[in-house]
């Protein structure tokens, strides 16, 4: 049997001679939804009367004497079976004259429904999807990591030149290609990605490699760091972080700050430490600053300008640098580790800021000027001083 489906109206073919069994397509909303109708042998429509009504990704109408089980593609799934009581409370089955006439009234009562729920509203038509296979097959179904049950949200994959894998998140919108996507990628500097209408995905992935290469020599710097030195923080870097905590010796680090864009010049440098170990690696810092050469990578300028060799996971255990709190006895608390060290040499006792502050703001002997809270340490009694925790006082 050779049909047409005319969107102006159903289109329903019986599968068997007795014609109890029909197969076919409502357009509703512009969108066809796929219906399919077992009926008694009698073919008597008024007799129907309902049993239950069920619903999950088939809605199907049990009665006693006719099946109606509907199959909807798209977004029918969001239709709730009370919007289908509806149907069974107002007897429209029963009222029907035949089964033209239900499909039509059908139709009538998805087309309110789907208008009244915002999310049903965004139905996209054949040639979204079309397109999308299209381009996905340009680009290569090996590029894709993930995409969602709408087809709207992708995960693309791309790697650089170093072998490093990253991934581009895409997120398209109804209108598609004409309105541009929005794109987010795990990089310490803007994504930035041009769309035209003509834009395809393969001119996505093409400019998301345009953007990792130029980050090429940034990670390179931070893969040397994590490779050959105790890193402190973060415990898992991403590809978007741009901060390094380098362990130097128990209870004495430097917090490193690498440009993306001159990840080769002179990094911020934050040393953290007991004070009569600090204050020394600082005046190297100082006097040597000078000798800095962007030739040179930049943990082995670290090395020359602090004079010293870091330890690294081939000549230490990173146990040797995991000193708990001497407060609340956790290395890491929440994502802090102990960063407050008393400056006594005879203790040397590291705490997190914010249990050290709380310490001292119970003490009755603590006193506070600004932000700055002066107290003694829990260990050794001497005067240890912190930083008012933001959002504490």
């Amino acid at each position: 049997m050779n049909c047409l489906l005319m969107r102006e109206s159903p289109m329903i073919i019986p599968l068997n001679k007795e014609k109890t069994v029909y197969d076919g397509f409502i357009p509703v909303l512009e969108k066809d939804l796929r219906i399919r109708i077992s009926l008694p042998a009698d073919r008597q429509m008024k007799r129907a009367k309902y049993d239950s009504l069920q619903y999950k990704n088939t809605a199907n109408f049990m009665c006693m004497n006719t099946q109606l089980a509907i199959s909807a593609k798209h977004r029918l799934k969001h239709v709730s079976c009370a919007h289908f009581d509806c149907v069974r409370e107002q007897h429209r089955l029963q009222h029907s004259a035949n089964l033209m006439a239900f499909i039509l009234e059908l139709r009538t009562v998805l087309e309110v429904v789907l208008k009244s729920q915002p999310g049903c509203q965004s139905f996209s038509p054949p040639q979204y999807y079309s397109q999308l296979i299209t381009e996905m097959e340009i680009l290569g179904w090996d590029k894709l990591l993930f995409i969602d049950a709408e087809f709207r949200t992708l995960k693309l994959k791309a790697e650089d030149s170093a072998g490093r894998q990253h991934a581009i998140t895409v997120k398209l919108k109804s209108k598609y290609p004409t309105e541009a996507p929005d794109f987010s990628a795990d990089l310490p500097v803007p994504l930035v990605i041009t769309w035209t209408s003509q834009s395809t995905l393969a001119n996505v992935h093409s400019q998301f490699l345009l953007n990792v290469e130029a980050l090429s020599e940034f990670w390179s710097v931070l893969d040397e760091i994590d490779e050959q030195t105790w890193v402190l923080e973060p415990e898992k870097p991403t590809k978007a972080d741009s901060m390094r905590r380098i362990a130097i010796g128990n209870n004495v680090s430097i917090k490193v700050q690498i440009d993306p864009r001159h990840p080769k010049m002179l990094p911020e440098c934050c040393l953290l430490g007991a004070e009569h170990v600090v204050t020394p690696l600082r005046n190297k810092l100082n006097a040597n600053m000078h000798l800095w050469n962007p030739d040179c990578s930049v943990l082995q300028n670290m090395k020359d300008v602090l004079e010293i060799e870091f330890p690294s996971p081939t000549t230490h255990e990173k146990s040797s640098f995991s000193v708990e709190c001497g407060i609340c006895y956790s290395y890491r608390l929440q994502s802090a580790i102990p960063d407050q060290v008393c400056n006594d040499p005879r203790c040397g006792q590291p705490f997190h800021q914010v249990c050290l502050y709380e310490w001292l703001r119970g003490l009755p002997t603590s006193r506070q000027s600004f932000n700055i809270v002066f107290g003694e340490c829990p260990y050794c009694s001497k005067p240890i001083t912190v930083k008012m925790v933001t959002g504490n006082a």
